[in-house]
């Protein structure tokens, strides 16, 4: 990639004035309200989103961009008809129909930059800005990258109609643009479709950079990437599917980064309750949505982590299975990163597709996810005031430390899994203790509701106890230092490992967290930096393996603490 990429991205701008001055909170509000602008229960809206988001408009999007050939950054930006030129004109005249269809409510805009990719020194990411009641509260953003590969990073000669990677994504950002358009929320919401994901997420880094440069409140980035295929491919990136051809079209992988006190973890975790409260209830067809340990599968990246590197809550969806790990190496034959990743199979020779890759009412169902999430999280909900939590036992106590203006709060507790175990809704003046796992750390966040019942994002976690009441594994185990129960446990591929430090070592001491098997082998020690209070690892053993394993905290060359962890794949 150090060949065809030769600088930072500059010379970055909106090529539409106006859809700046939206984002930097420059308008009037009025001018980009609906005729019926009464908020809408949580429930009512997502019905309404469920009501309209449809399969067929998703299958018509990814056919389109299917037919420019390819869409690699470096490819034609001249020709009417081929090229990445041609798709990202098509995806801005769909915004502009969009925005016409609906009294001119969403603006579409390119977001230009300088910058050598595949031998093309000026790239255009395509986005549309649908004006929010409130131009002081901010912005959330849903994205897409729309570029396209095969093997080899800057072969604009071969046929790389991309349709699960990432046509998927992009199509999925053009159905919520059409259809949450006719709505306006209290934050801005911004569509956009990314290039040169493929040469290193560079389209993506160009707008993190653009909105920290302007000084642009962002509160959530939502990533769709590979999120319409059913399929597994021989080669799937772990986590994920269990082996060749297996189907599922009723489960969806949320990646974000961290664990304790992650905004990008409790923005899947937010998402998750949103469907939880407002979709699955109704739902035809239950979705398990899945909140997952590590960022990304394992060897990949996507459009999230350029907005998690400029510290916003940045989180990804994907597919529960793909086609192929995109190694492309000796004896690949998944479609991932080919030319036959395309809409289908005829099997029946009469040249028509008739076996489609992607499941179009699965990508529907998961841009309603989308959508619910987004829409909740474009409110605008104020969070409750600081709060402080205290835990005895398995009751948990929490106190806010001024009066509560808001209608409700709500209390998210958690202890072994990436999931919340429990959310407790309550009323301002609530004096009720708590339930809470009585042993292991509990973490503890809270919400506002608005008077529509519709909550805002999480606080950051707080940590309401630190007891155990189960004793350390050994006798050298030292008070100060407390090694925890992994998590999730069991686990996939990857798994959080924490400890608290009470006190630092009086002395510089090398400490690792060591892995071994039952039979005392040593298969992976982690360094780690001894800091004061939580510290955490994220430990990744790979896919396809089974049984109980032990992990120790090790310092100055002895064992701290030890404990047992579950693989199950």
């Amino acid at each position: 990639m150090s060949s065809a990429i030769t600088h930072a991205q500059t010379n970055i701008l909106s090529t539409t004035p106006l859809a700046e001055q939206i984002l930097l909170g420059n308008y009037n509000p009025t001018d980009y309200a609906p005729a019926t602008a009464t908020p809408l229960l949580p429930t009512e809206l997502a019905a309404q989103l469920q009501a309209n988001i449809s399969p067929d408009s998703l299958k018509a999007y990814i056919i389109r961009l299917s037919e420019f050939g390819t869409r690699n950054s470096g490819s034609d930006t001249l020709s009417a008809t081929t090229g990445i030129g041609a798709a990202r004109r098509w995806t801005h005249q769909k915004f502009a129909e969009f925005g016409a269809a609906n009294a001119g409510r969403l603006i579409p805009s390119y977001l230009q930059f300088d910058l050598a990719i595949c031998g093309v020194n000026q790239h255009r990411n395509i986005f549309a800005v649908l004006p929010g009641s409130d131009p002081a509260s901010g912005v959330v953003l849903v994205e897409g990258h729309i570029d396209s590969r095969c093997d080899v990073l800057c072969d604009t000669a071969c046929l790389a109609e991309g349709v699960e990677d990432n046509a998927t994504g992009t199509a999925l950002v053009l159905e919520l643009a059409r259809v949450m358009s006719r709505y306006q929320f209290a934050n801005t919401v911004v569509f956009v479709a990314t290039i040169a994901e493929e040469q290193g997420l560079l389209g993506a880094e160009a707008f993190a950079d653009y909105i920290q440069q302007k000084n642009i409140p962002l509160h959530a980035v939502l990533n769709n990437d590979v999120i319409g295929g059913i399929l597994c491919g021989e080669t799937s990136s772990p986590p994920s599917c269990p082996g060749v051809n297996d189907v599922d079209s009723t489960s969806v992988r949320l990646f974000s980064s961290g664990s304790f006190n992650s905004r990008n973890k409790q923005l899947a975790r937010f998402i998750k309750l949103q469907y939880q409260e407002n979709l699955l209830p109704t739902a035809q067809v239950p979705m398990n949505v899945r909140i997952m340990s590590p960022e990304d599968s394992t060897g990949r990246g996507g459009d999230h982590i350029p907005f998690r590197e400029h510290g916003y809550a940045a989180m990804r969806f994907t597919s529960a299975n793909e086609h192929g790990d995109a190694s492309n190496g000796p004896g690949y034959e998944d479609r991932q990163h080919t030319s036959e990743d395309v809409l289908g199979a005829d099997t029946d020779g009469d040249n028509v597709i008739d076996s489609f890759f992607v499941d179009f009412n699965y990508l529907a169902r998961n841009a309603l996810i989308n959508g619910n999430a987004l829409a909740i999280v474009a409110r605008g909900g104020a969070l409750p005031p600081n709060f402080t939590a205290m835990r005895s036992g398995s009751q948990l106590t929490v106190t806010f430390d001024s009066p509560i203006d808001t209608h409700t709060i709500r209390v998210a507790v958690r202890s072994l899994t990436n999931d919340w175990d429990t959310i407790f809704t309550l009323s301002p003046a609530f004096s009720d203790e708590l339930s809470c796992n009585p042993s292991g750390p509990v973490y503890v966040s809270v919400a506002g509701v608005d008077a529509w019942g519709a909550e805002s994002l999480f606080s950051v976690e707080k940590i309401a106890s630190l007891s155990d009441t189960e004793e350390p594994d050994n006798s050298e185990a030292e008070p100060n230092i407390r090694l925890f129960q992994n998590r999730p446990n069991p686990f996939d591929e990857a798994t959080w490992i924490s400890f608290w430090v009470n006190e630092l070592p009086p002395t510089s001491q090398s400490a690792f967290i060591q892995i071994s098997d039952f039979q005392g082998k040593v298969i992976q020690n982690i360094p780690v930096t001894l800091l004061q209070g939580m510290n955490e690892v994220l430990y990744t053993h790979g896919y396809g393996v089974r049984g109980t394993f032990a992990y120790a905290l090790m310092i100055g060359g002895k064992r701290v603490d030890a404990r047992q962890m579950i693989f199950a794949n």
